[in-house]
This record gives C-alpha cells, sequence and structure tokens, in this order.
C-alpha cells in the first residue's frame, strides 16, 4: 500500500527535479530553456554563469539550470551538481572540430560523486542545418555505449522549431515515474 501512495504522490505531486543543462558555448542551451518555457525562440546572447527556470511538463516540475558553455566557465559547472537528478547535454551538431572537447566535458562531468546517480539526456541539437552529424554519429563519436553507470538517451533535436525537444522530455519523464 505504502509503494502505491508514494507512486500515486510522485504522479500527481508536486515536487521538483533538478535539471542541469550544460553544452560547449553557441550549442542552443538556452535556446532550448527558453523553447520549454514559452514554445518560441527567444533572442539569447551568450550565457555568463546560468540561468535558472521552472519547467512544468505533464504535471512535472523541473527546475532547469542552464549553464554557460564558455571555457572559462565549464570549471564552475560542478557547483550546480548537488541534488541534481538529470543532466542535459546540448551538441551543436554542425560542430565536428569540438565534439572532443565535448567529450571530454562529458566524461569528466560524468565522473562526479554529485552525479553518481542522475540520468543523462544528450540532445544533439542543430539537426536542420546542412552538414549536421546524426545522433547515430554523435553516439558513436561520444562512445555513449561504454556508459554504464548512468541511463542515458540521445535524442536529435531542433531548438529553433521545438522539433524532437519534447521527446526528451518524455524520455526523462520515464526515469522519473520509474524510480
Amino acid at each position: 500500500m505504502g509503494l502505491l501512495l508514494s507512486r500515486l504522490w510522485r504522479m500527481f505531486g508536486n515536487e521538483e527535479h533538478k535539471l542541469v543543462m550544460v553544452g560547449l558555448d553557441n550549442a542552443g542551451k538556452t535556446t532550448i530553456l527558453y523553447q520549454f518555457l514559452m514554445n518560441e525562440v527567444v533572442h539569447t546572447s551568450p550565457t555568463i554563469g546560468s540561468n535558472v527556470e521552472e519547467v512544468v511538463w505533464r504535471n512535472i516540475h523541473f527546475l532547469v539550470w542552464d549553464l554557460g558553455g564558455q571555457q572559462s566557465l565549464r570549471a564552475a559547472w560542478s557547483t550546480y551538481y548537488t541534488n541534481t537528478e538529470l543532466v542535459i547535454m546540448v551538441i551543436d551538431s554542425t560542430d565536428r572540430e569540438r565534439l572532443a572537447v565535448t567529450r571530454d566535458e562529458l566524461y569528466r562531468m560524468l565522473q562526479h560523486e554529485d552525479l553518481s546517480k542522475a540520468s543523462l539526456l544528450v540532445y544533439a541539437n542543430k539537426q536542420d542545418l546542412k552538414g549536421s552529424m546524426s545522433a547515430a554519429e554523435i553516439s558513436r563519436q561520444l562512445d555513449l555505449t561504454s556508459i554504464k553507470k548512468h541511463q542515458w538517451h540521445i535524442q536529435a533535436c531542433c531548438a529553433l522549431t521545438g522539433e524532437g525537444l519534447y521527446q526528451g522530455l518524455e524520455w526523462i519523464v520515464q526515469r522519473i515515474k520509474n524510480k
């Protein structure tokens, strides 16, 4: 009976889930955040530090921390990891030259003890642009199948149109409901 009540509370309760959204500069993190909030594209400038917003999807409240991706800011990402349940890594699918940097940042982040129980959603953003890498190609380049200690999923998307974003959120919702 207690298990049933806890699952019902989780489904209809008002609990909040902390997400951090990371990625290199110009990957589209802030555009995705505001697409979730307002379902429209807003003009953004490079994030200095962080943005934080509450996003509600399917009656689930997410506290989303959008962290600046410039090289000088990445060292501070770990200060946001406490109590994080989910990590969203946004990748510019056209940025082949910096995919190795993204891979290094991803694996460094996943080593952090505060993220030991966090799930990972990778958004392969900018799929609308010519020459973008597919989600499968990015997965291979990042060697995502080697990640064994975290549940993960890669989702092709376009932040400007919203295409693929909500499929990623659905995956997150399923992780929460299956806890």
